[in-house]
């Protein structure tokens, strides 16, 4: 699928949104592999370039590359003044019910990790973490936004939040199965876990009922 196919519809329902992303990843676990295979090559930006399917620093005139920097510098600065109204859409965020939920699971977490150093190495603990802190980045995206936002990204940013938490239930089961975790910490990171994913059920519910209100159904 190339990316010329998600220039069209202008408005993205969930699912093109979930389409797109997935090429994202893709295209950034493309872009990871290649840089590590050519990190140490004299030429890697113009071999990562061609490989990528990006035009090669050399078919870029003198001009060109003043015009790119002077329009990239000019976003720069849009960003920094854009960055106060970013900020207080987290600060929002940050007071949601579902953040202080993602919180408290971080901090149980951690405080799990802490009481047994070799667990920082066992790779169900290492994926519980990471997912749990996933679903987190994922809800951040979905919700951080304004009036202006897609109903169909934050919808798709959801999903990408739930199957993030539903990983890192799978990796407390594995723990628990490896008596790395006792029945009583598995139940309450069950407890936390399924009040963080509940809450996301809901908030695709109502962005989905949004959704129809505004477009219909398709």
């Amino acid at each position: 699928m190339s990316e010329d196919e998600f220039e069209t519809p202008e408005i993205w329902d969930e699912y093109e949104w979930e389409r797109f992303l997935q090429q994202q990843d893709k295209n950034t676990e493309k872009y990871f592999g290649l840089l590590e295979k050519f990190i140490d090559h004299p030429d890697r930006d113009k071999m990562i370039a061609s490989e990528m399917g990006w035009e090669s620093f050399d078919e870029f005139q003198d001009e060109e590359w003043e015009e790119d920097a002077t329009s990239l510098c000019e976003e720069e600065m849009k960003a920094a003044e854009g960055q106060e109204e970013s900020e207080g859409d987290f600060d929002e965020f940050a007071q949601s019910p579902i953040y202080q939920d993602t919180l408290k699971l971080h901090a149980w977490i951690n405080a799990w990790l802490d009481r047994d150093a070799s667990l920082k190495d066992h790779p169900e603990a290492v994926r519980l973490a990471t997912r749990s802190a996933v679903c987190g980045a994922k809800l951040a995206a979905a919700l951080c936004g304004d009036d202006e936002t897609e109903l169909g990204m934050t919808i798709a940013y959801l999903k990408r939040g739930l199957k993030a938490a539903n990983d890192a239930l799978e990796a407390g089961a594995r723990l628990a199965a490896d008596e790395k975790m006792t029945p009583r910490q598995r139940g309450a990171l069950n407890r936390l876990l399924f009040k963080v994913r509940d809450r996301i059920v809901d908030l695709m519910s109502e962005y989905r009922a949004e959704w129809r209100k505004r477009y219909g159904s398709h």
